[in-house]
C-alpha cells in the first residue's frame, strides 16, 4: 500500500488548538494526562509539517465565545490556518444571530459546531431556537458541523438534513462508530440515513476507539463504509489531533489512515485530501 500522492494543497480538515487560559474546557481535566495542556499553533504546525500536511481547518473544541475568538486570533496571525469553525448559541437565534455577525468578519470563519454530545438535551436538533438558528445559517450559506453524533443524534441528523435541503451538514468522526461494539451494525444503518442526503459530508477523523486497534485492518469496514455511502467528493480527511497525543501523536494516526488513503486513484486523493474541504468550507476565500 502506498502513501498518499502529494498532488495539490494537503489540508486537515479538522484539528484543535486550546489555551487552558483562554476558556475552561469543561470536558477537560487534569487525570487525562498529556491531553491537559494548552496546544497553541506553533505546537500544531510541527506535526502538521513531519506529515506533509500544509492547511488545517481550527475546530472550536469548548461552547464559548473566548474559544472561538482564540481561533480566529490563531487564524490571523497563521497563514496555514484556511478556516475557523466556531460556536454560536444555537437555541438561542438572537445570540445566533449577533455570534455570526461578528465571526462573518474574520476572514477564516467557515463553519459553525457545538458539542452537541455534551448537551444533555437529547431533543437539541429539534428544539424550535435550534431550528430557527439553523434556518439563519442557510440564509448565510453557512455549513454546520455534528460531532460524535451516534448514538443520540445520527438519526436526528438525517431529520435536520432532510428538513434543511440548502443546508450543508458535516457529520465530523463519521458520527464516532462504535468501532468493535455490538452496536456497529446500528451505526451503520444510520449513517447510511444520513448519507442518502446529498447535502451531508462526512470526516474521516477521529476513529479511535479505546480498547481497540488502530489498524488499517480494524479500520477497513468503516474506511469501506465511508467510500461506499460519501464517495471521496463528500468525504474530507481530518487528523483530529491533539485528541491522538494519548494514542502516539499525529503522526502515527495519520500514517494508518494514509495507508488507507493511498489507494484510492490520483483524483480521488485529492478530494478527500483537499478539495471536499475547499468545496464545503470556501477556503479558496478563506485562506487567500
Amino acid at each position: 500500500m502506498s502513501a498518499p500522492r502529494k498532488l495539490d494543497l494537503r489540508i486537515d480538515a479538522h484539528l484543535h488548538l486550546w489555551d487552558l487560559a483562554v476558556s475552561d474546557y469543561a470536558w477537560l481535566q487534569p487525570e487525562q494526562g498529556s491531553l491537559y495542556a494548552t496546544y497553541r499553533a506553533a505546537d500544531a504546525k510541527v506535526e502538521l509539517d513531519a506529515s506533509g500536511i500544509d492547511w488545517a481547518v481550527l475546530v472550536q473544541a469548548e461552547d464559548s465565545l473566548a474559544d472561538t475568538e482564540f481561533l480566529l486570533e490563531t487564524a490571523d496571525a497563521n497563514a496555514w490556518v484556511a478556516g475557523v469553525i466556531g460556536w454560536v448559541q444555537l437555541d438561542d437565534p438572537a445570540a445566533t444571530e449577533h455570534a455570526l455577525d461578528q465571526w462573518q468578519q474574520h476572514r477564516a470563519f467557515c463553519a459553525v459546531r457545538n458539542l452537541l454530545h455534551m448537551d444533555t438535551r437529547g431533543d437539541f436538533l429539534t428544539l424550535s431556537g435550534v431550528q430557527k438558528s439553523l434556518g439563519l445559517l442557510v440564509r448565510r450559506g453557512i455549513p454546520y458541523d455534528i460531532p460524535d453524533a451516534w448514538p443520540r443524534h445520527l438519526s436526528a441528523a438525517a431529520v435536520v438534513a432532510a428538513d434543511f435541503p440548502d443546508l450543508t451538514i458535516v457529520i465530523d468522526h463519521l458520527g464516532k462508530p462504535p468501532i468493535g461494539r455490538p452496536d456497529y451494525d446500528d451505526w451503520r444503518e444510520a449513517i447510511t440515513r444520513v448519507a442518502a442526503h446529498p447535502n451531508t459530508v462526512a470526516k474521516f477523523s477521529g476513529l479511535r476507539m479505546p480498547g481497540t486497534p488502530f489498524t488499517t485492518l480494524a479500520l477497513r469496514p468503516t474506511w469501506e463504509t465511508a467510500l461506499e455511502l460519501f464517495g471521496p467528493s463528500r468525504l474530507m480527511y481530518g487528523g483530529d489531533w491533539p485528541m491522538t497525543v494519548l494514542a502516539g501523536g499525529y503522526g502515527p494516526t495519520w500514517r494508518v489512515m494514509a495507508e488507507l488513503i493511498g489507494e484510492l486513484s490520483a483524483a480521488e486523493q485529492s478530494l478527500l485530501m483537499g478539495g471536499t474541504a475547499v468545496a464545503t468550507y470556501g477556503l479558496g476565500r478563506a485562506a487567500c
